[in-house]
């Protein structure tokens, strides 16, 4: 006799997660059910509007993610009009993008997940001189005397004396599952303070090149930033200077303070395998040293891998009908008005609501039919997960030198095998991993920037397919990227100079999807399955896994409970 848990919403994540589990006498998750409770109408506000606006309005489909939509729809307008844009337009948005990922990665690891492995009311009773050695053990960063960690110890004390947890709140403090000593504790709260800190520096790098952040600014055909580096008026040599310190302070918080604790605290969850799911992996690759449609240039590579078999790398082709659909049968939708039962490319699809789910106040969701507002894509039929393991396993199975170089390193430093990063700690760790490489290039693509401007070349902008009157009468083209959470793909058609459809496919719709038209179930789902719960009361384990993704489920509109309000709910039966 299975018994019926639901988690709503998911906590720590952008947008509403619900997810739904049966699990057995024994604890064990049998069957999961993830339900996207936001719905995303941004398709819709954009049609008819001129294509070279779209990416304004498309930018908002998230604040987190705050600028992989626009970078996204843009490329889909310029891949649509046949535009290429100039060397110093492409370096610059992927220095804008490699600093999202980093900033992205790490606000997640300290202050929306690493909170699912380290137990903050323990860090009262460590001893701040052990946790001192520690951390000068493994890494040379200044803040490491005793004395700073007593100072940040006495902190949270009376956080905990108080009874108001603040930041800390509604947390499973004294779970089972936690496994660190409270001298690692502490570590990790230090540095969960200090990231609260360095995170609002990176994003300099967006206000100085896209004039703001959230949601900085970009154009078709190239960027609106003025380079000049004699001009009081554009982003000249003192700004980019501050940019190139910027880069360095990254990679520095990276190397000495992110990879560092990740390592210490994974050590001690070595042996905790669950959440490893479809073993599908998707990535659309990205961070191209040349021409951007050119996949062989990548340092992200493209690629399928199906089943877990690296030795087979398979091709996605994002404009082939058969190669990418989403599918209904499951979700709030309707397609040429009936339920499902085919699925759509997406520059042949359509967002047309149809919610048929129980009305509020409700226990649980019909999960034998709709359920959630999130569509189910597929790779020919086959349900993927795409994120930072996705890149780094198909990036290790294509041989990539410095994607292998690094992940053989760090399984060595853990003692594990290849096949331990198919796991919810697995993907955890990938997204250091990721931190590592995206901040070299971060700093790559900085210097290449730089010698060229040093040279004479400051072009950002090409408006030679700027005007309607050069564009065909029909066009359709395909943007995509790799953002921090996977492949991110728009499509756009455009139609006498109006954008007749629109389209988008965001990597928590691969991951969060619900079942399909074959009942196969998505990413999240497959991942929860076969996880044995400690406590049905505080489900930790699913918070582990979910997070693990980094869900970001936000929308346009947000539906809440009205009649109760209520903004968290655990409840067993």
């Amino acid at each position: 006799m299975s018994e019926r848990i639901v988690v709503d919403p998911i906590t720590r994540i952008e947008g509403h997660l619900r997810v739904e589990v049966d699990v057995d006498e024994k604890g064990v998750i049998k069957e999961a059910y993830s339900s996207g409770t936001s719905v995303r109408g941004l398709e819709l506000i954009v049609k008819d509007r001129d294509p070279r606006d779209v990416w304004a309005f498309i930018q908002r489909i998230c604040g987190v993610c705050t600028t992989v939509h626009a970078l996204t729809s843009i490329r889909a307008v310029e891949d649509a009009l046949k535009i290429k844009i100039p060397r110093n337009a492409h370096l610059i948005r992927d220095i804008m993008n490699e600093a999202q990922f980093v900033h992205d990665h790490v606000v997640h690891f300290y202050h929306l997940h690493a909170l699912d492995w380290v137990d903050i009311v323990s860090a009262t009773k460590a001893n701040p001189a052990e946790t001192s050695r520690i951390a000068q053990s493994i890494s040379n960063w200044p803040k490491s005397s005793p004395g700073y960690f007593t100072d940040v110890q006495n902190k949270v004390k009376k956080l905990v004396e108080s009874g108001q947890l603040g930041i800390f709140a509604n947390g499973y403090w004294g779970h089972k599952a936690y496994k660190l000593p409270p001298e690692v504790n502490l570590l990790a709260v230090a540095h969960y303070l200090e990231a609260l800190d360095w995170q609002k520096e990176i994003v300099k790098i967006h206000t100085i090149f896209g004039g703001k952040n959230p949601h900085p600014h970009y154009v078709v055909g190239g960027m609106a930033t003025p380079l000049d580096i004699d001009s009081d008026n554009g982003v000249h040599a003192e700004r980019l200077m501050h940019v190139s310190q910027i880069i360095d302070q990254a990679r520095d918080f990276v190397n000495q303070v992110y990879i560092p604790d990740l390592l210490a605290i994974g050590s001690y969850y070595k042996d905790w395998t669950y959440g490893g799911g479809l073993n599908n992996y998707l990535c659309y690759g990205d961070f191209s040293t040349g021409d951007i449609y050119d996949t062989k240039l990548y340092r992200m590579p493209r690629g399928i891998i199906l089943n877990g078999n690296l030795k087979e790398v398979l091709d996605v082709d994002l404009k082939d009908p058969k190669h990418v659909q989403e599918f209904v049968d499951h979700s709030w939708y309707t397609y040429d008005g009936k339920e499902g039962g085919v699925g759509k490319h997406p520059f042949e699809g359509e967002t047309t609501f149809n919610y048929t789910g129980p009305q509020a106040p409700f226990k649980t969701l019909d999960t034998e039919k709709q359920y959630s507002w999130l569509k189910a894509p597929r790779w020919k039929e086959h349900p993927m997960e795409t994120g930072p393991l996705a890149r780094m396993i198909v990036g290790y199975a294509s041989g990539k030198e410095e994607i292998v170089n690094i992940v053989d390193d760090t399984l060595k430093k853990l003692d594990l095998p290849i096949t331990a990063l198919q796991s919810a700690l697995g993907r955890t760790v990938a997204r250091g991993l990721e931190s590592v490489l995206i901040s070299g290039w971060l700093r790559n693509d900085m210097d290449e920037l730089l010698n060229n401007v040093k040279s004479g070349n400051q072009t950002t902008f090409d408006r030679s397919k700027w005007e309607p009157n050069t564009w065909p009468e029909r066009a359709k083209g395909v943007g995509w990227m790799e953002a921090p959470r996977g492949a991110l793909g728009h499509w756009i058609d455009i139609k006498d100079g109006k954008t007749h459809n629109y389209q988008a496919v965001v990597p928590s719709t691969w991951n969060a999807s619900p079942r399909d038209h074959k009942n196969k179930i998505g990413a999240y789902e497959a991942a929860l399955k076969g996880t044995p719960m400690l406590d049905k009361e505080q489900p930790l384990e699913i918070m582990r896994i979910i997070h693990s993704f980094d869900p970001c489920l936000a929308c346009a509109v947000h539906l809440t409970d009205l009649e109760t309000n209520n903004t968290t709910e655990i409840r067993l039966g």
